[in-house]
């Protein structure tokens, strides 16, 4: 169990900052200089997948009960 917090944790918080940049950059959330920015409507994406990534192996490890 110990094993599966890096990797939860990580993809929890990069999940949700993927998100935030990816309303940002598509305009949706205002206030900041990102809002509107086409870089950050590409790069929020990413961030996000690479996130759900993470939570996948952390999930896929738990399910194993390797812990390792």
């Amino acid at each position: 169990m110990k094993r599966l917090w890096p990797f939860l944790v990580p993809g929890i918080l990069l999940a949700l900052v993927g998100s935030v940049w990816t309303l940002q950059g598509l305009g949706v959330l205002g206030g900041s200089a990102m809002s509107g920015s086409t870089l950050w409507a590409v790069i929020g994406p990413i961030v996000l997948l690479v996130g759900l990534v993470l939570i996948g192996i952390g999930v896929a490890r738990r399910r194993r009960g390797s812990g390792v």
